[in-house]
């Protein structure tokens, strides 16, 4: 949860949509006297495929206005906010080529961590490589820096940290920022105190450090340093915003100091406004969190007052509440409300009703809520089947749980292997001495290209609880190209002193 509120602060300034950037209406670009925009007519592109090249080119050709380069440059900023990377990088590009418009290091800062996003990490070195000396300035090395962090490349990130602090890059704490976030993602939090200090040295911290030090603090459990860390963001009079308090909410809540957390929720909820809706969700789950039913509902019915419509996010935080809270009944009837209001069909918000049945062990109106929300439209996904799973493990229905586990890894194009998923159903099957599931779900693992000598170790330990010995299983593992070990060759001298287990029907 520390992490998803770091990533949220850092977006929060991101979070409009392409519907509100074009009800703008002129801003993003030159009129051409009937309402129409260069800028409209860009954001309006939405598929990949399209070209903003042609687009501008065309608007030219129509003799509309000449694009001005800080009209260019708008049409930029609302691409980005709205996530089309590839249109605002082709914008970049045009221009690039134009002789009557003369960019600044800025320029070439965004046009770098464009071309990141799209073309990748190389292809960004690159056009840093290219650059004029006078353009591979703080603005660009800091554009560069946060690609290599965002590319989780520390070794580079550090590397060109240590050449901007020669160049006397390091005036502001932005690229500081940049390596705390890597070192946070890494997990290296030894390594932040050393980097607050040299940007102290340098620099002084903005909210964002504060921010991702008290996340620091979070991390550690260290109720005292977050409590200083405070302290110190309001010596230096900064303007805390709701992260700040989120962060520490969360902290407080973990090692139940409930005042604390009740007041610094109030504090958050000052400063949380339709300018950071995001914000609301936190709220919601932080109150779910205290288990204060009354304040969640109110929060839910404030955010009806702010916003025209809910977003499937906020309906799946409101739902994911409300199960938490044990209000299954409210959970069921904001699913219909959303079911009527949403058109989406996010198997999500569909998955967090379907747990709650699960979680109650009422497999059978489970099964019939999948079956329901199939014909309305939803489709199931891997977390759908993988629920399913769990759920047959937890009552130990061998064939049930093989069933949908088979499903949910025929519904992903590569399985992500999950041990704690796979030791819990072999467990089971040895619990019952259940060859015949040990040889289906060796097939399923196999198929998935997950076997490997402990997968071996944990299906003859299900023969060996049988008293049986499986069969071919030398040529199986040789097929399998997987290695032995001690506790295989054990089982193997344990499992062929056995009788034959008759399970050919299953073997491939």
């Amino acid at each position: 949860m520390l992490f998803r509120s770091i990533r949220t602060w850092l977006a929060v300034g991101r979070h409009f949509s392409t519907e509100a950037t074009l009800k703008k209406g002129s801003r993003p670009g030159t009129t051409g006297g009937d309402g129409d925009t260069l800028g409209r007519r860009l954001l309006s592109l939405v598929y990949p495929k399209r070209s903003a090249v042609i687009a501008i080119n065309k608007w030219k050709e129509e003799g509309r206005p000449s694009p001005q380069k800080y009209q260019l440059n708008h049409i930029v900023r609302e691409l980005r906010t709205s996530k089309r990377f590839k249109h605002a990088l082709e914008v970049c590009e045009w221009m690039s080529l134009q002789q009557d418009i003369k960019l600044v290091e800025g320029d070439y800062a965004i046009h770098l961590d464009l071309i990141a996003k799209v073309r990748g990490l190389n292809s960004a070195e690159k056009f840093f490589e290219d650059l004029p000396d006078r353009m591979r300035g703080q603005q660009t090395c800091t554009s560069l820096l946060h690609a290599y962090v965002k590319n989780n490349s520390a070794d580079k990130a550090e590397a060109l940290m240590s050449k901007m602090s020669e160049c006397g890059f390091l005036r502001c704490p932005l690229p500081y920022n940049h390596m705390i976030s890597l070192y946070i993602s890494n997990g290296k939090l030894e390594k932040v105190p050393q980097m607050i200090r040299e940007l102290k040295m340098n620099t002084s911290p903005d909210v964002v450090t504060f921010n991702l030090w008290l996340s620091v603090c979070a991390l550690q459990n260290d109720v005292e340093a977050a409590q200083r860390v405070l302290l110190e963001m309001k010596k230096a009079k900064l303007d805390l915003d709701w992260v700040t308090y989120s962060t520490l909410t969360n902290l407080y809540i973990k090692n139940a100091c409930l005042e604390e957390a009740g007041s610094t929720l109030k504090e958050m909820e000052k400063r949380t406004t339709k300018e950071t809706r995001v914000a609301f969700s936190s709220l919601l789950s932080l109150h779910t969190n205290m288990g204060n039913k009354d304040e969640v509902n109110r929060i839910w019915t404030k955010m009806k007052a702010c916003f025209r419509k809910m977003n499937d996010g906020e309906y799946l935080c409101m739902i994911s509440s409300l199960v938490k809270l044990a209000d299954f009944a409210g959970a069921e009837n904001l699913y219909r409300e959303w079911e009527t209001v949403s058109g989406t069909k996010d198997v999500r918000v569909s998955n967090v009703l379907l747990a709650s049945y699960i979680n109650q062990d009422q497999m059978e109106v489970a099964e019939n809520f999948c079956h329901q929300i199939v014909e309305k439209g939803v489709s199931p996904c891997y977390t759908t089947w993988e629920l399913f799973t769990w759920g047959y493990m937890k009552k130990k229905d061998v064939e049930k749980f093989l069933y949908y586990f088979q499903k949910a890894i025929s519904s992903v194009r590569k399985w992500n292997p999950d041990q704690m998923l796979v030791r819990e159903a072999f467990q089971i099957l040895e619990e019952q001495a259940h060859i015949e599931g040990a040889e289906q779900l060796l097939v399923i693992l196999r198929n998935a290209g997950h076997v490997n000598t402990d997968i071996y170790n944990l299906f003859l330990k299900t023969y060996a609880k049988a008293g049986k010995m499986p069969l071919i299983v030398a040529e199986r593992v040789k097929k399998d190209n997987v290695q032995l070990d001690e506790e295989t060759h054990r089982l193997l001298d344990l499992t062929s002193k056995m009788c034959v287990g008759d399970v050919s029907r299953i073997l491939s």
